[in-house]
């Protein structure tokens, strides 16, 4: 195969990586790691280099946008990011480490939960109360509903979602994924921040966690620019056409038919794991 078939391939498989992750809600590295390994052989190390660089690009992008916005609750995340920097590039090392083979099954087996999790009911519940912590921290915050109004909430059990969040940054420095899924559920469910909020401070998030873990692979020369230029600008536009897609179609019934997706792939990679083909 040629340099120029291979990078076309690889830009061709990000777009569409792109649009996939738009649409479930779970970003590109979900389908990049998976096309770079399976179908074209590359390193898993390596794969999961360039989906890190496509994190950054892709949460850049749309992150500030929600700042504009009012949403994202830039002192959460700046709290939070310590957690899933130090996660991430925890991560990384082990992953650096790691035989293939085991990365491709945790791999297989986080993609499987993030699909399930897309899948959950959202519910945007509020608290109006704080934990002693949270408040000495000044976590709680408002997001606006409108142009005249805005719902105040307030923050629980910090150490829980910082643990939480410690966690997910090293699954992203490991797999290559942004983890969005484990840190919303920090937020969500163990914080009890609104979901809107979770997302997107989550957003806000990603880029920082897989620059931190960008770092390891850099030094180790899992970053290839060959292979992560055309997967960058790939996904990027990719997300672009996914967005307009959402807006156009019902999100629940593409929600479901990508899980499916995101499924298959994940069994697949599991099961070159165990077999060692990866």
């Amino acid at each position: 195969m040629t340099v120029l078939t291979f990078t076309l391939i690889v830009l061709a498989g990000s777009m569409a990586a792109g649009v996939i992750g738009s649409l479930s809600g779970l970003g590109g590295g979900i389908v990049v790691i998976p096309l770079l390994t399976i179908v074209l052989g590359v390193d898993i190390h390596y794969a999961i280099g360039a989906a890190l660089v496509s994190v950054i690009a892709t949460s850049s992008g749309s992150a500030a946008a929600y700042v504009k916005e009012g949403i994202t609750n830039m002192r959460l995340g700046m709290f939070l990011e310590i957690a899933t920097t130090a996660g991430a590039v925890a991560g990384a090392l082990i992953s650096s480490a790691a035989p293939s083979s085991f990365i491709a099954v945790l791999f297989g087996l986080a993609l499987i939960f993030s699909a399930g999790n897309s899948l959950r009911k959202k519910t945007e519940h509020v608290v109006t109360s704080s934990s002693s912590m949270a408040q000495a921290l000044k976590l709680p915050s408002s997001y606006p509903v409108s142009k005249t109004q805005e719902i105040a909430y307030g923050t629980k059990n910090v150490i829980g979602g910082f643990s939480m969040m410690g966690l997910a940054g090293m699954l992203s420095g490991m797999l290559g994924i942004g983890s969005g899924a484990f840190k919303v559920i920090a937020m969500d469910t163990i914080m009890r921040i609104p979901f809107k909020v979770s997302t997107t401070t989550s957003n806000f998030m990603m880029g920082v966690t897989a620059l931190a873990s960008c770092v390891i692979y850099i030094q180790k020369g899992y970053i290839v620019p060959d292979i992560c230029l055309p997967v960058m600008i790939g996904v990027l536009l990719g997300a672009m056409v996914g967005a307009k897609i959402l807006m156009a179609t019902d999100p629940k019934r593409l929600r479901v038919f990508f899980a499916f997706i995101i499924f298959l792939l994940a069994v697949n990679m599991i099961y070159n794991g165990i077999k060692g083909n990866i």
